[in-house]
């Protein structure tokens, strides 16, 4: 059960996750927040981590939720030689099908609601930047759908809820007017981004909103109390590195305490 006294994350919402959030323009957000992501490389301090619990984990594939424009794996990747599935409840297809020229990408072209993910869907689940999106009731429904599963999950954030990362949005505008000459060119982008900055607007005031809904350390403990087992690891804190810590929660059936129960329970069966 989820302490409603303890948790004292608030709800709100993102102006470009909002349904009425027109389409075209919140592929221009998703996209311009890849390419930050690809820019700063801010979350390549959790690849070692990542990669040790896959390794754990028994598996080289990524399905990576709510993925936008892409996210960072378009950088991660060339650290990480797994294979990455991009999935996203509104899919940037255009930007999806230029991440899939990559080797080892590639992309679900149906929503996938991260709620609700396909059964066909096998692989260590990621989620960047946007698990706060989720309720706190969502949210434990997604991780306890990972364990049910027997799949890893792991999810990153940037955002937290502190003065100093909220003063450092105030950098997003910027990052977004000097990565745009470096994406593909569209006319929408250069309007919207330039002539009428909706799209740097949109990025500063969500990068605010992602920081007032970020779960803490103490959050995120509480929405994995009591799920998974001895044969199901949870590792949750704050990997430093870079110019921002990254926050992370990790969860993964473990192979080998697996294999150890068991030949435990064939032995014991054997007496």
């Amino acid at each position: 059960m989820l302490g409603a006294t303890a948790m004292r994350r608030r709800e709100w919402f993102e102006l470009h996750d909002h349904r009425l959030y027109p389409g075209f323009l919140r592929d221009l957000v998703t996209d311009a927040l890849e390419a930050i992501w690809s820019c700063t490389n801010s979350y390549r301090v959790i690849v070692p981590r990542l990669q040790a619990a896959m390794e754990d984990a028994g598996t080289h594939r990524i399905v990576d939720l709510c993925s936008g424009g892409g996210g960072p794996w378009m950088r991660l990747r060339e650290e990480l030689p797994v294979s990455v599935s991009l999935t996203d409840k509104y899919p940037n297809r255009r930007a999806f099908r230029q991440a899939e020229t990559a080797p080892g990408m590639e992309f679900y072209s149906v929503p996938v609601d991260a709620a609700r993910i396909p059964a066909d869907l096998d692989g260590f689940r990621t989620i960047f930047s946007t698990f706060h999106h989720f309720n706190p009731e969502t949210a434990r429904a997604i991780l306890a759908d990972a364990v049910t599963r027997r799949q890893g999950i792991a999810v990153f954030e940037a955002a937290k809820r502190n003065l100093r990362t909220m003063m450092a949005t105030a950098a997003i505008p910027v990052l977004c007017w000097y990565v745009t000459p470096r994406m593909p060119f569209r006319w929408s982008r250069i309007v919207w981004t330039y002539l009428l900055p909706v799209v740097p607007f949109t990025l500063l005031a969500d990068g605010i909103l992602s920081c007032l809904r970020a779960y803490s350390l103490e959050d995120l403990a509480e929405l994995t109390d009591g799920l998974g087992g001895n044969d199901y690891r949870w590792e949750i804190g704050e990997q430093s590195g870079g110019r921002i810590g990254i926050t992370y929660l990790m969860g993964w059936p473990c192979k080998h305490v697996a294999a150890e129960a068991q030949f435990e329970a064939a032995a014991s069966a054997g007496k």
